[in-house]
């Protein structure tokens, strides 16, 4: 007996810097590797489906499978951060951001990691600007408060120092528990 569930991949630098990929396409190309019921939540690169449950070895197998499509049919490398709907879930109920409040100047992000942060990364930390604030991690996600400087976004470069080698893709908090309760919809 098989058991499916429920995926979410969160796809890095798509729809940014002339990637444009419009989400039809993403949800075909999905389709094209046999998975089901593929959805997607807005242009950000956010594609929930379902697949037989795997192990850590083979959901590392369905990520490399949907990244190598995906550079094979787009033409440029796509970064898939993959996590189940109950791992998203999980996130959100231990909730990271407990106690800080999101405002016109307050950004809270959710980082999905492909790779732990270094064992050297402090956490928490607080960047030498002061425009971001690295305030909890788990070997999959960094929770991340931004702070916006006269309304804009400073916040640029090696997020978590040049020591990280991993991919990482963010996504508001906000945003976050949207593309979760569209993916448990589909």
């Amino acid at each position: 007996m098989t058991t499916t569930t429920t995926y979410i991949a969160f796809l890095r630098a798509v729809n940014v810097g002339g990637r444009t990929v419009r989400m039809e396409h993403l949800r075909a190309l999905f389709g094209e590797l046999g998975l089901e019921r593929v959805g997607s939540y807005i242009q950000s690169g956010n594609v929930f489906f379902t697949a037989e449950a795997t192990d850590a070895a083979g959901r590392a197998g369905l990520t490399g499978r949907i990244e190598r499509h995906l550079e094979d049919r787009l033409g440029f490398p796509v970064p898939v951060l993959l996590r189940t709907a109950d791992e998203v879930q999980a996130v959100l109920d231990a909730e990271p951001f407990a106690g800080v409040e999101a405002t016109p100047d307050v950004r809270l992000t959710v980082n999905f990691l492909s790779e732990p942060l270094p064992a050297d990364f402090p956490v928490p930390y607080t960047s030498p600007k002061g425009d971001y604030e690295v305030i909890g991690a788990d070997p999959g996600t960094a929770y991340v408060v931004v702070h916006l400087k006269d309304g804009k976004w400073v916040t640029t470069g090696a997020l978590f120092g040049k020591s990280y080698r991993g991919s990482v893709t963010s996504r508001f908090l906000h945003t976050t528990v949207k593309i979760l309760a569209a993916a448990r919809k589909s």
